[in-house]
């Protein structure tokens, strides 16, 4: 009985086994869902995936979620395997082509292919496009012509732009225009009262711009959130340029005046040097006046007549309020 029940027990593991590797390249019980959700899958087909090392279970849920969608004729089996060979994300393709046909925008598989492959969320995309995104910018600063800052706070609605996805700019682009369109519309404006008494100046003038060409969103609209008054930037220029004024005449001042000093100095130098000139031509008048008595040049009664001169001269002019000249004769 044992000789005859151990035959038995190796022919039912070698069974088992052959089941177990035929299950595993042929999953039954996903081959049975498949066609009883209406999707026909071959049992070659399910086997080619296994030995392509596809996910089964991937792309017969992604051709069920095509056929529940009313949407089989638009991929094939064939379609998502390639896909998948290729590194692509198959579910987010599909669901992204599923939302689409919903929204009644206009995408086809290969679009969608490329979307993903360039890196970019095509689901997310399209569900950007039904319900577009509210992106709020930072504080923005601008001066009007007056020279009164306002800070803006803006909130720019988009929905993606299907067709741009692939190499169109991306959100922070969109910002940076906004951002730059902002400041053109409030530096236009020549008084800042005008932005604050109607801030859609700010939103038309970014709008008309087109600012979104070239990149993968639509801008919708540009609402002021928050509008707030700053510094007075002109009148801080012109204190500013007033301080450099007066500074730059000081240094000229400055500069006139060491001028001016040394100048003095050097007058006064000049002065000394005359004067001790005169002093030493005054010490030498006595000198000349011995060697005329000795030599007979001059006598007596002419040197003291002319003592008398010089002395009636120094009366006179103290008299009229002048200096004597002090000749030391």
């Amino acid at each position: 009985m044992e000789e005859l029940l151990m035959p038995m027990i190796v022919w039912a593991v070698v069974i088992l086994v052959l089941l177990g590797i035929f299950n595993c390249f042929f999953p039954v019980g996903l081959w049975i869902g498949a066609n009883s959700s209406g999707v026909s899958v071959s049992p070659a087909e399910l086997i080619s995936m296994r030995i392509k090392n596809i996910s089964q279970e991937m792309i017969v849920g992604c051709l069920v979620m095509l056929h529940k969608a009313n949407m089989p004729f638009m991929i094939t089996a064939s379609d998502l395997q390639s896909y998948a060979l290729s590194g692509g994300n198959v579910r987010a393709v599909v669901s992204a082509l599923i939302a689409a046909s919903k929204a009644n925008i206009d995408l086809n598989f290969q679009e969608a292919c490329a979307i993903d492959r360039a890196g970019r969320d095509v689901l997310g995309a399209v569900k950007m496009s039904v319900n577009p995104k509210v992106i709020e910018t930072p504080p923005i600063g601008a001066v009007a012509q007056d020279g009164i800052e306002l800070i803006a706070i803006c909130r720019v609605t988009v929905r993606a732009n299907i067709k741009n996805l692939v190499g169109g700019a991306g959100e922070d682009t969109i910002l940076a225009r906004v951002q730059e369109g902002i400041c053109t519309a409030i530096g236009s404006a020549k008084n800042f009262k005008d932005v604050l008494e109607s801030p859609e100046i700010i939103s038309r003038a970014v709008l008309d711009k087109g600012l979104d060409k070239g990149s993968a969103f639509e801008i919708l609209s540009v609402d002021i959130a928050d509008i707030d008054v700053g510094r007075n930037i002109g009148a801080n220029l012109q204190i500013d340029q007033a301080e450099a004024d007066k500074k730059i005449a000081q240094a000229k001042a400055e500069s006139r005046r060491a001028e001016a000093a040394a100048k003095e100095q050097e007058m006064k130098a000049f002065v000394q040097s005359m004067k001790s000139k005169v002093i030493e031509a005054q010490a030498e008048v006595p000198k000349a006046m011995s060697d005329a008595l000795k030599t007979g040049k001059i006598s007596v009664m002419s040197y003291y007549n002319l003592k008398n001169l010089m002395a009636d001269t120094q009366m006179r002019q103290s008299m009229a309020g002048g200096s004597a000249d002090q000749t030391g004769i």
